[in-house]
């Protein structure tokens, strides 16, 4: 709606409106998670006149959620293209599940998902409600694929997953390890920016390691067994 006069005044007015409260979202966010802050409490935080200024801007929640997201995500892309451009010029582009040079190639794509969002951790109330929108997204009971961005062309989750899946067993491809990695790495981040801490090159160093351990860990023989049990088929 840029350009257009919003029910706080005339066009300035209104994208100041937005922007205001576009960051009482991620604080509350931030404090009480995204599923639990009506639109019009996000109205009255941001000092909003008309308390349906958030419904005018964004529509729904839904609208108001996908805003945040797409407030964080070219800064979040930007990242990660760089990264996954970085692993793509190096040997670990040529690497095969359990061949030479496999496991490293892992980890490099691990700090590539892990990275980019954990950069949000310096970015105080604004990068922890972005993050924590993120985790309640990703661990709905049907879970939310809006902030992975599967259905943009060109986005970095996307290549991320297909420069991975030549690393893993096709066992634990059809078993999404990559949307399980994805979710727990959203939600470590999220609780991190919650506990207030200000060095965070431990946690994430730590997290990569967590994270190219679950990519990378094999499909377990009683796992196979169970696989072939739910389909029906022999083990």
């Amino acid at each position: 709606m840029t350009g257009v006069a919003g029910p706080d005044g005339g066009a300035a007015d209104g994208r100041d409106t937005r922007s205001r409260l576009l960051s009482a979202a991620e604080e509350l966010f931030a404090d009480r998670g995204s599923d639990t802050v009506s639109l019009r409490e996000i109205g009255r935080a941001a000092g909003a006149r008309n308390v349906i200024a958030a419904q005018y801007w964004f529509t729904d929640r839904d609208g108001l959620v996908q805003a945040l997201l797409d407030r964080h995500a070219p800064a979040v892309e930007q990242h990660r293209h760089r990264l996954l451009d970085e692993f793509a010029a190096g040997p670990g582009a040529a690497a095969v599940v359990g061949g030479p040079g496999a496991g490293d190639a892992v980890h490099q794509l691990a700090a590539a998902l892990v990275e980019p969002l954990a950069a949000k951790l310096d970015q105080g109330a604004a990068g922890a409600g972005y993050l924590r929108t993120v985790a309640d997204l990703l661990t709905r009971p049907v879970p939310s694929m809006a902030p992975l961005a599967l259905d943009r062309p060109g986005g970095s989750i996307g290549r991320w997953r297909a420069l991975l899946e030549p690393l893993l067993e096709p066992d634990a491809v059809e078993l999404h390890r990559r949307f399980l990695t994805v979710r727990f790495v959203a939600v470590e981040t999220a609780q991190r920016a919650r506990a207030g801490r200000e060095d965070h090159r431990l946690f994430v160093s730590q997290l990569v390691d967590a994270a190219a351990g679950l990519l990378g860990s094999r499909v377990s023989a009683r796992t196979r067994e169970l696989r072939a049990e739910r389909r029906g088929a022999p083990s």
